[in-house]
């Protein structure tokens, strides 16, 4: 009679395990189809791009830096964007290009446009046009959003093959604080090589005046890059964050937790 009952102990155990595993292999694949479901199926079909993880601000020599309305914070990203402002989107109405000021202007006083200064920063082998110090003719380079390698030739149609993006976009920008600032300090945002990446001419116009929350680069090594510059640019112009831009900004740095800021050098 005790070894039956012994017995009857050990059966009612393992059934009790096993009822235990199925229900925790029930529950993962619950937790699995729950992140499938609302950010996993996004994931998978990103674009596995690789390329640059980061792009540079200022070239020594002959680039200066831009007044922005405070300096950058150094420090881990993540600790900024905790200081930044969080509000709901101002109106858009009112904003025009024109409120920053006149397209690529020569803000830093060094003789060259905005646009030229960007395109001879980041290109690697960026060639001026015959007679001129300023201007950009042609040039190579692997572009950050994408990762792919371009080749850029001046031209009405070629040029647009490779753009100038604003970081915090303008129109992002006017409904986040820019409203509030100066004409000055609008141009200054404007053409603060800070907030200035030479990139895919369709990437640029698939991100649009999105921000973090909606939008951010195929190449996942640019991104921690990308959302520290953006922290960094909305720290330095006095602009905030909407409650799911932060989100979508803490996201992408909780894997580059010690990710920093990007201070102009």
């Amino acid at each position: 009679m005790t070894a039956t009952w012994n017995d009857f102990r050990r059966a009612r155990l393992r059934y009790r395990q096993a009822w235990a595993l199925l229900a925790t292999g029930l529950l993962a694949l619950a937790a699995v189809l729950v992140w499938f479901f609302t950010a996993g199926q996004f994931a998978v079909a990103e674009p596995q791009a690789a390329g640059p993880r980061d792009a540079p601000v200022l070239a020594g020599g002959w680039m200066k830096a831009v007044a922005p309305v405070r300096p950058v914070p150094g420090g881990r990203a993540l600790d900024t964007l905790e200081a930044l402002p969080v509000k709901g989107r101002a109106a858009a109405s009112g904003y025009d290009r024109s409120a920053f000021g006149q397209s690529w202007l020569d803000v830093d006083r060094n003789g060259c446009d905005t646009r030229n200064d960007i395109l001879r920063r980041d290109l690697a082998d960026a060639r001026f046009t015959e007679g001129s110090r300023c201007r950009i003719g042609a040039g190579s380079f692997q572009e950050p959003y994408t990762g792919r390698t371009i080749e850029f030739q001046r031209g009405a149609e070629s040029s647009k093959a490779v753009q100038i993006d604003h970081v915090v976009a303008l129109g992002d920008a006017w409904q986040k604080g820019a409203q509030l600032l100066t004409a000055v300090q609008r141009q200054h945002l404007a053409n603060d090589p800070l907030n200035l990446v030479a990139v895919d001419g369709q990437a640029n116009q698939d991100k649009s005046a999105s921000d973090a929350a909606t939008w951010l680069p195929p190449n996942k090594a640019f991104r921690c890059h990308y959302v520290a510059r953006q922290i960094s640019v909305k720290a330095a112009y006095g602009l905030w964050v909407t409650p799911a831009e932060k989100d979508a900004m803490k996201r992408v740095l909780a894997a580059c937790p010690e990710q920093q800021t990007v201070v102009p050098r």
